[in-house]
């Protein structure tokens, strides 16, 4: 309140200020033609003297006059200023009480109306908080029983699902295991018959009596027992005997020219390089091929040494591999087969090449029994026509008779790989290695069917 007070009187006082300049420019515009008559009076006073002296002395009076009459003027209006200002001082000091108490009444009233308003509002929210609260309490014991009415629910579908479930496991498990029982005895009966088989093809001896054993069924099918002869010695003052040698003519009738022929079955090197193309290691598949190569040479070398003698024999021999498997690994491996020819003199043949080569040498034999016996060339003609008529089907029972025995010993081989590695998982983990065990064994036999099929 006081700085307003001031203001007002500052207010007042500068107003007043100005009303006092407004009043002093009025007078003095007053004075402006009194001020020019003089100067017009001046300017005559130059052509007489006289008349200045007397214009000075009315000027004088005159503007003792004028002065009197401007202080009495200023002296009223200071007075008429003061009292406006006074006046108007209290005028305004007046409107600033009554503006004062007029904005205190107002602030009163605001002041009211607020704590009514607060009042209000605190009376409203306590209704709203009581309904709100009254409200979830409801929802909260809904949801409750809405809750524990799911949970009921779910607790039944889910016991009976877990419950369906597990009854589908059980018996899924339980025909899983009479399905790995079935292929237990299965692989027992297999394993009988391979391990029979592997104690067959293990002896060194028995191998040889294997490979021996196909070299004979070859070629009494093909040549005539006149043709060949078994366990023969081809060199002079030597009792290395021969497995098999073929009688070819000799020159001049001589005497007949036999060709050794040795059977040779290198089965651990062999197996040994599968083993290494199962693995899949680079390292491991060079070394297996490379004993396997040494093994065959030296084979190779004792043919050469302890059969071939001319002009008995013929300058080369021949090797048989009773499995076309191990003959087809001899023929892959890179100049093998070339180094056996130029250094040993050793032809290596399959089953199926010693029969082609063979049935060429029987042709060859009827062909010079044609040159010998000119006179009887008519009769052997019919004979040879017949012969060639069952030429075909000969080299088809041949081949069928060949391949049987070729996938029986490389079944024998793959299956007996198969019962080892099912074997040492049912070793290792009877859970479920042992189902997976049974699923490799339904797999070989769909397997093992459509081999058949096909």
């Amino acid at each position: 309140m006081p700085d307003i007070i001031v203001l007002g009187l500052l207010f007042l006082l500068i107003l007043g200020v100005i009303v006092l300049q407004i009043i002093l420019r009025s007078k003095l515009q007053e004075l402006n033609p009194l001020i020019r008559y003089v100067n017009d009076n001046f300017v005559n006073l130059n052509s007489s003297f006289q008349q200045l002296n007397f214009g000075l002395n009315v000027l004088g009076k005159t503007q003792e006059k004028i002065e009197h009459s401007l202080r009495e003027e200023i002296g009223k209006n200071r007075e008429e200023i003061t009292g406006s200002l006074n006046l108007f001082g209290g005028s305004i000091s007046a409107r600033i009480a009554e503006m004062a108490n007029l904005q205190q009444n107002q602030l009163d009233g605001v002041l009211k109306q607020i704590n009514a308003l607060t009042q209000s509002n605190e009376q409203k929210l306590e209704a709203v908080r009581s309904t709100v609260e009254g409200n979830l309490r409801y929802l909260q014991e809904n949801n409750t029983k809405k809750l524990e009415e799911m949970r009921a629910t779910v607790d039944e579908k889910l016991h009976h699902t877990l419950e369906q479930r597990l009854g589908e496991s059980f018996k899924l498990v339980s025909e899983r295991l009479e399905q790995v029982y079935k292929g237990l005895g299965e692989m027992q009966t297999l394993a009988v018959g391979v391990g029979d088989l592997k104690k067959v093809l293990t002896n060194v001896k028995a191998r040889g009596i294997f490979g021996e054993i196909q070299l004979g069924n070859i070629l009494e099918e093909i040549l005539t027992p006149e043709q060949y002869l078994k366990n023969v010695p081809t060199k002079k003052n030597s009792s290395e005997i021969v497995e098999y040698a073929v009688k070819l003519p000799g020159p001049d009738d001589a005497g007949p020219v036999l060709l050794p022929i040795d059977a040779k079955f290198s089965q651990e090197d062999y197996l040994r390089l599968l083993d290494a193309y199962e693995t899949g290691k680079v390292e491991l598949i060079e070394q297996a091929g490379k004993g396997l190569e040494s093994r065959i040479k030296s084979q190779a070398k004792d043919i050469c040494a302890k059969y071939i003698s001319v002009p008995e024999t013929t300058d080369f021999g021949i090797m048989f591999l009773p499995t076309e498997s191990l003959y087809a690994e001899v023929l892959r491996r890179t100049g093998l087969v070339e180094h056996l020819q130029r250094e040993y003199k050793v032809n290596v043949t399959g089953p199926s090449t010693l029969a082609a080569f063979l049935n060429s040498l029987a042709v060859g034999f009827k062909t010079l029994a044609i040159q010998k016996h000119s006179s009887e060339v008519w009769t052997l003609l019919g004979s040879v026509k017949t012969e060639f008529n069952k030429y075909s089907s000969v080299l088809d029972k041949i081949d069928k008779q060949l391949k049987t025995v070729t996938n029986t010993v490389t079944e024998a081989q793959r299956r007996t790989r198969v019962i080892q590695k099912s074997l040492k998982n049912v070793e290792e983990t009877p859970g479920e290695k042992l189902l997976m065990s049974a699923d490799l064994i339904e797999i070989e036999n769909g397997e093992d069917e459509v081999n058949h099929l096909a």
